[in-house]
């Protein structure tokens, strides 16, 4: 009670001090006030000082306090310098966030929670929004759907209701696939159409987030949409594929674990592992520091100019029929494949063109093939790669000729890859022979990757006799190089041989 009436003391003193310093700049000398007009002022400063009294004991009691009818009610009037707005003049914008619980997701896990989420996601797609991304696609914002590290059961795909949006994010959970979920179903959807050759969605991200699938159908599919991000998600348990990009590009995976089966390797049921983990069936999409630990094929890729670095494969070895990383697009390749490490599976290209295969490390007798669907190789570097196996005699690159042999080969650089307990084998070869004779013959099918192929020579021919010997080169046929001279010497032959120019650089 005192500190309240030194508070009020002191709100007097200020109003005092206030009403006499503004009457006081008034340019008329108080001596000419007549007596009814400094009472009128009097009256007006004590009903001022006793409306802030009022006002004062307001805010320190729980209870109104009734003013005194012995002040006037009028109000001195004077200006306020910043007046406060009143609760109906402020806007509560509406919120960017969207939290699942507040829409009765059950976050145990312990039921259905389909209807709630797509609830959620629906309000996010159809919130404020600002602007446009691309032509009519719906900036959102930045909006969110917060799973709030819950667990959700889902018994259908989550479909976003409507299309053409973006700048969204959907985070923060696990959602996990009920038994009666379909088997071609994936967990989140993005396949709505917006009726027209334009995209359906861009900028959406999925992050923070843990798919099970429950042996029940795919992860995410994501269909004709530009930009989209999945970051640090935990996908498995799916039968068809873990993500799967179809149309749209510039899709980015990344700081991503896929698996068909939560285990590390050594799994007793590897060979019956299927599905795929990543299905890319569009353009310019990367993948990068990815794991993926079981499934028959880690990446299919059928669409161009996608890239891949520090991807760890060991889906299923190849002994068993798996693949690694799968390039099913026969022409037109345009993949780059770097900083990756192959677990006892590898990479198999179709018909390779314009294909990059560059410092990654191949365990496990994991080799690259190429194979022939119709007869095309066309600028490929497999270079500067690291090989380790079981010396076995397993070659590091291989022909797959089935469909017929490579009759289109141009611009292919397989070297300077090294391997331990595997074989090398490159388009280009070198090597050396020692003799006393007018014929030097050197085989280099040991190293040179096509068979009979060879476009280009360079060869040395020295020899300690005091004469200058004629010598040619007769006869490249079957990977194996003929050198003869006119005379009989001792001599040394030095020979590079080059399979994959069709000219000299």
């Amino acid at each position: 009670m005192e500190r309240r009436a030194l508070v009020s003391s002191m709100i007097v003193v200020l109003a005092s001090f206030i009403i006499i310093q503004v009457y006081g700049e008034n340019s008329w000398p108080v001596a000419r006030f007549s007596g009814g007009r400094y009472h009128d002022q009097m009256q007006k400063m004590e009903a001022y000082k006793a409306s802030l009294l009022r006002r004062d004991l307001i805010s320190l009691s729980p209870s109104p306090i009734s003013p005194s009818s012995s002040f006037a009610p009028s109000p001195l009037p004077l200006p306020s310098p910043s007046p406060s707005p009143s609760p109906s003049q402020s806007v509560t914008p509406s919120p960017r966030v969207y939290h699942v619980t507040s829409y009765g997701a059950d976050p145990s896990g312990q039921t259905d929670s389909t209807e709630a989420l797509l609830a959620a996601m629906s309000d996010a797609l159809n919130g404020p929004s600002n602007g446009f991304l691309m032509e009519g696609i719906v900036n959102l914002g930045g909006a969110q759907v917060n799973l709030e590290g819950g667990t959700y059961i889902i018994n259908r795909p989550l479909r976003f209701p409507v299309a053409s949006r973006g700048n969204l994010m959907i985070h923060g959970g696990t959602l996990k696939a009920s038994n009666n979920f379909p088997t071609e179903g994936y967990l989140l959807d993005l396949s709505a159409t917006n009726g027209s050759d334009e995209y359906n969605y861009e900028y959406v991200s999925f992050r923070d987030l843990m798919l099970d699938s429950n042996y029940k159908g795919g992860g995410i599919q994501i269909i004709n949409s530009l930009r989209i991000s999945i970051d640090n998600c935990y996908i498995v348990h799916f039968t068809t594929n873990g993500i799967l990009v179809q149309g749209g590009h510039e899709t980015y995976i990344r700081n991503s674990f896929l698996g068909q089966h939560i285990t590390a390797g050594g799994d007793l049921g590897e060979r019956n592992f299927f599905g795929t983990a990543i299905n890319l069936m569009g353009n310019d999409n990367s993948v990068t520091d990815v794991v993926i630990f079981s499934a028959a094929i880690g990446i299919m890729v059928s669409g161009q100019a996608n890239t891949f670095s520090g991807v760890h494969c060991y889906n299923k070895a190849t002994n068993f029929g798996g693949i690694g990383i799968y390039l099913k697009l026969q022409g037109l390749t345009q993949t780059r494949i770097v900083n990756s490490y192959l677990d006892y599976t590898g990479i198999v290209a179709e018909d390779p063109v314009q294909l990059h295969i560059s410092s990654n490390f191949f365990l496990g007798d994991a080799y690259i093939l190429l194979k022939s669907i119709n007869g095309v190789v066309n600028g490929v570097n497999i270079v500067d790669n690291m090989f380790y196996g079981s010396y076995k005699g397993v070659e590091i690159v291989q022909l797959d000729q089935t469909n017929g042999a490579f009759k289109k080969v141009d611009q292919v650089v397989i070297d300077r890859n090294n391997a331990r307990g595997m074989e090398v084998k490159a388009t280009v070869a070198r090597g050396t022979v020692q003799g006393n004779g007018s014929s030097w013959t050197i085989d280099l099918n040991s190293i040179l990757l096509f068979p009979d192929l060879i476009k280009h020579i360079l060869y040395t021919l020295s020899t300690n006799r005091g004469s200058f010997p004629r010598h040619s080169l007769r006869n490249v046929s079957m990977n194996r190089v003929l050198i003869e001279s006119d005379v009989a010497v001792p001599a040394t032959v030095f020979v590079v041989a080059d399979q994959g120019k069709s000219h000299l650089s």
